[in-house]
């Protein structure tokens, strides 16, 4: 089960990563940002696969992850969820994932409305991937250590 879906998060983020790259080349990120088609469309994917990415790590990974290892009970908040991964160290601080929720609706408003909000939370969601990024992999880490079945 967590095969599954570590195999569906290395597709968000790969793609994810192939936008950040791209992003990263720019020599700025608010010049023309909205009137530049190619732009808007590495934009839009990056913040979608981040979303998608934050949401299925939320949702889904680290639920299956607490349960493969005997941790998960089905009345677990996500604050519950988030404080057990910290004792285990696969995070380093359960209000930081919090603000990723945050950051999450910040993105997911439309930019003709407020460029500066969404270029700000985009420079963040840049900033943060590292941190996801790290996060999956400790829980492969963890895995392959109590030889869970991870491969992907």
């Amino acid at each position: 089960m967590i095969k599954d879906i570590l195999e569906k998060i290395a597709l968000h983020q790969h793609r994810l990563k192939c936008a950040l790259q791209e992003m990263q080349e720019w020599d700025s990120m608010e010049q023309n940002l909205f009137e530049d088609f190619d732009r808007i469309k590495t934009v839009d994917t990056f913040i979608y696969r981040f979303i998608k990415l934050q949401d299925m790590m939320g949702e889904k990974l680290f639920k299956i992850f607490l349960d493969e290892i005997g941790e998960y009970r089905d009345d677990m908040s996500l604050l519950d969820v988030l404080d057990k991964l910290e004792k285990f160290k696969i995070i380093d601080d359960a209000h930081r994932w919090m603000s990723y929720r945050k950051l999450r609706n910040q993105l997911t408003h439309e930019y003709p409305d407020n460029e500066e909000e969404v270029l700000e939370g985009i420079g963040i969601a840049m900033e943060s991937y590292e941190h996801i990024e790290r996060i999956i992999e400790n829980i492969i880490a963890y895995c392959e250590d109590k030889r869970l079945h991870t491969e992907r």
